[in-house]
C-alpha cells in the first residue's frame, strides 16, 4: 500500500498474504519429504522432528525459504551404505546449512513502519526490554541508523519533554556518536538512548502547546505584534512606545 497510489488500490482487489504459522511451515516440510510426486519421496530420506522445527524457525513464516533449505540439506546430505536405511536430516546437519537467518523486513513498506511504530510504542509504554527488541530487529536487518536517531530525537521532544530535558540531550548525543562511529559500534549508543527515553518521565505537554499555538496561527485572524512587543531600534519607534 505504500508503493501503489489510491486511485490504482481503489480499483485493484487487494490480497493480505500473511506468514505462514511454524506448524503450517512444518506440514509443508513433511509433505514434501513424503511427496514421490513433486516431492523428496524417492530419495530415501527422513527428517528428524527437532530438524523440521529447526527449519520452519529459520524460514520466519517463508515456505519458500524452508523448502530450499530442506532441497539443499537433501542434496549433500551423505547416503547411508545400509540398504533399505533412509538417510537422516538431523538437527546437528541442519545446524551447518544455517549461516545466518535473513531478517523479514523491507525499507519503506509497511514491515518497516510497523517495526519503527513498535518501537516508538514500546518507548511511549516504558517498557525498554521491548523497545531493544525493536531497535534490534531494525538495526539487525538494515535499517540505516541515522534514520532511527531521527525518529529518538523526534520522540525525546515529543513524547518526554521538559518533563525531563535530558532526553533530548541523549537523543541527540547518540545521532551524533551512530555519525561518527557507524555500525556495528554504534548500536549501543541507540541502545542507550531508547532505554533511556523508555524510562524516562513522560509528558506531551510541548506537542500540545505547538499544536494548539500552530492550529491558531492558520486559524485565526493574524493580530499585530503589540507595541510593548516589538523591536525598537531606532529613537523614533522608542518615542512611539514601541
Amino acid at each position: 500500500s505504500f508503493e501503489v497510489n489510491s486511485a490504482l488500490l481503489s480499483r485493484s482487489r487487494v490480497f493480505v498474504l500473511k506468514p505462514l504459522t511454524r506448524k503450517d511451515v512444518e506440514t509443508v516440510i513433511a509433505r514434501a519429504i513424503s511427496d514421490t510426486a513433486h516431492g523428496l519421496g524417492n530419495r530415501g530420506l527422513v527428517i528428524t522432528p527437532d530438524a523440521r522445527t529447526a527449519i520452519a524457525q529459520y524460514a520466519n513464516g517463508d515456505a519458500r525459504v524452508a523448502l530450499n533449505l530442506l532441497d539443499m540439506a537433501a542434496s549433500v546430505a551423505t547416503p547411508t551404505q545400509k540398504s533399505g536405511v533412509p538417510t537422516k536430516i538431523d538437527l546437528a546437519f541442519i545446524a551447518t546449512l544455517i549461516q545466518k537467518r535473513a531478517l523479514r523486513y523491507d525499507k519503506g513498506g509497511d514491515e518497516h513502519f510497523n517495526i519503527i511504530s513498535a518501537l516508538h510504542k514500546s518507548m511511549r509504554n516504558s517498557d525498554p526490554d521491548a523497545a531493544v527488541y525493536w531497535l534490534a530487529r531494525m538495526l539487525e536487518a538494515g535499517e540505516d541508523p541515522l534514520y532511527i536517531a531521527r525518529r529518538l530525537v523526534r520522540f525525546a521532544s515529543e513524547d518526554i519533554g521538559n518533563a525531563d530535558p535530558q532526553a533530548l540531550t541523549i537523543a541527540i548525543a547518540a545521532k551524533d556518536a551512530v555519525h561518527f562511529i557507524g555500525l556495528p559500534e554504534g548500536n549501543t549508543a541507540l541502545a542507550q538512548a531508547v532505554i533511556y527515553l523508555a524510562t524516562a518521565t513522560k509528558s506531551n505537554a510541548v506537542y500540545h502547546a505547538y499544536t494548539l499555538a500552530a492550529q491558531d496561527a492558520h486559524e485565526q485572524v493574524a493580530e499585530p505584534v503589540p507595541l510593548h512587543l516589538r523591536n525598537a531600534p531606532t529613537k523614533l519607534m522608542k518615542e512611539l512606545d514601541f
